[in-house]
């Protein structure tokens, strides 16, 4: 039997038959559920991207992990195998995502409507043409939004939403009934970095320019309206319905003008559903024929007899809690688990506005002298985007692996606990009328033990002399960023201090380490 022919019949074609069924499930289950039978609303950005991304790693674990260990992948670091099982999650999702819009485009119905009145008397549809309406520009809802994304929150993003009344004649504005509204979106983005004097400087500049723009808009120059769907965006055009006072807001109907022929709706979305799936299968080919098969795993596969891994450290242990690591991974599934609750409930994806984080427990001394100390602490479990969540997680999981271990899981837990609280505490001090939120202050608390530890010399001399600059780099960094704005410095560093203390104070009852610990 010729080498390849085993590794095509193995690892190659189970891999084609999982991507295919992931993608045909998955597109089947959002039409069935979501389009078809309306059965609940989820945000866009879950059905077309994270869905599919998240997803996408249980066939991969599942059915494909097992087979990829019949290849004889060696590494340095340990990590090869682990690049294959994502890359073989990447490729799997990619097609899926790219189907998801084409979905939506491909099944939107094109409803034909006289008078925009008529669009409460049928049944929603995603597409509409109209012949008789009248847009009042003149009594229009307006709404802004301030977004800071980017891992470092580097990006200051600034929205304009702005939700015209469709009316059936002009003589209609004198009633206070709406039955859908025309949505205008501005956008600009600039460096979260500058001062509010020039930030304010550039939001005028950009509210001049929207204003420009939209008094040259022929609001009438389209071919079909599109329903805007359940998506960040929708959310900031609600916002500006309900800033209208001169219409009713009950109706929260968006219709946004698209200037192109209905057939040309999907545009190559079709085409790109195959050319990334032939992408990532050319790719995976590559991968499974270069490394030989080991023979020893191959033989065990044949036999059925599973082969025991000895890799702690793959992705998928890092969140079941064991021995020496039970606490971090139970705050870290607590953190994405309120994450997940806050996306479900439609406050976004990407971003929370800083009403909602308020809303949820966000750290802010107005509220908090009002009474309502148990801000301090709920802060620490949210997070203001997904971006924020994931660099967090990160920083948690690496201290934990090696903190927690040494500490033990009550004392590892209480003082994320205590430093957390003392790092909102910090910010409320520093901050008089700021939204935080995040675990960062009682990452840093954490890291500001571990960073104790290695100066009292409890890790053995070798992990201290190569983490010891890691660890002050890592510090240094987030902390240079803070003052460049943008991160609530004040939270970081009064969790940093407040954890080095503890770790001062932990150091004479902990027991030297002879040798690295490990979960």
């Amino acid at each position: 039997m010729k080498p390849t022919q085993p590794k095509l019949r193995l690892i190659y074609l189970p891999f084609l038959l999982v991507v295919i069924g992931f993608l045909v499930a998955f597109t089947f289950l959002n039409w069935l559920l979501l389009i078809k039978l309306h059965a609940f609303s989820l945000n866009e950005d879950i059905t077309n991207f994270w869905g599919p991304i998240v997803l996408a790693w249980i066939p991969a674990l599942i059915w494909l992990q097992p087979r990829i260990k019949l290849l004889s992948l060696k590494s340095k670091r340990g990590d090869a195998p682990f690049f294959y099982l994502f890359m073989a999650a990447a490729a799997i999702a990619a097609p899926t995502c790219v189907a998801q819009p084409w979905l939506q485009t491909s099944t939107g119905k094109l409803t034909r409507l006289y008078d925009i009145r008529q669009i409460t008397q049928s049944e929603p549809t995603k597409y509409y043409t109209l012949n008789k309406f009248y847009i009042d520009r003149a009594h229009a809802g307006v709404k802004t939004r301030f977004i800071v994304s980017g891992k470092n929150s580097e990006t200051f993003n600034m929205n304009l939403y702005i939700a015209l009344p469709i009316l059936g004649l002009p003589g209609d504005t004198a009633n206070s009934t709406c039955v859908a509204w025309y949505g205008v979106k501005y956008h600009h983005s600039i460096g979260n970095r500058l001062s509010q004097e020039e930030k304010q400087r550039e939001y005028e500049v950009f509210l001049n320019q929207s204003q420009a723009d939209f008094n040259m808009k022929n609001l009438t120059e389209f071919m079909y309206l599109d329903r805007a769907g359940n998506t960040d965006d929708y959310k900031g055009w609600l916002g500006a319905i309900k800033n209208n006072k001169n219409f009713d807001n009950t109706a929260t109907t968006v219709l946004l003008p698209v200037n192109e022929p209905f057939e040309k709706r999907n545009g190559n979305k079709f085409a790109w559903i195959f050319g990334s799936f032939a992408i990532g299968a050319g790719i995976w080919l590559i991968m499974v024929l270069i490394p030989k098969l080991d023979e020893t795993s191959l033989k065990k596969f044949g036999s059925k007899t599973p082969a025991k891994s000895d890799d702690k450290n793959r992705a998928g242990n890092f969140l079941i809690p064991r021995e020496g690591f039970f606490a971090t991974p139970i705050i870290a599934e607590l953190n994405v688990l309120i994450f997940i609750i806050m996306v479900l409930a439609g406050l976004g994806v990407i971003s929370f506005e800083a009403s909602d984080l308020l809303a949820w427990g966000a750290d802010y001394r107005p509220a908090v002298s009002q009474g309502q100390w148990w801000r301090v602490i709920t802060s620490m479990f949210l997070h203001g985007g997904l971006m924020h969540l994931v660099s967090n997680m990160y920083g948690l999981i690496l201290v934990g692996l090696f903190l927690e271990p040494v500490l033990g899981r009550a004392k590892y837990a209480l003082i994320y606990l205590g430093t957390g609280i003392f790092a909102s505490i910090a910010s409320l001090w520093w901050h008089p009328a700021t939204v935080s939120v995040g675990a960062s202050g009682a990452i840093f608390g954490l890291y500001g033990t571990f960073l104790a530890l290695i100066l009292t010399k409890v890790y053995p001399k070798q992990f201290s002399k190569s983490f010891l600059p890691l660890t002050l780099i890592f510090i240094g960094y987030n902390i240079l960023m803070g003052l460049m704005g943008g991160v609530d410095n004040a939270a970081h560093l009064g969790g940093l201090v407040s954890g080095f203390i503890i770790g001062i104070f932990l150091s004479g009852s902990l027991k030297p380490q002879t040798k690295v610990p490990t979960v």
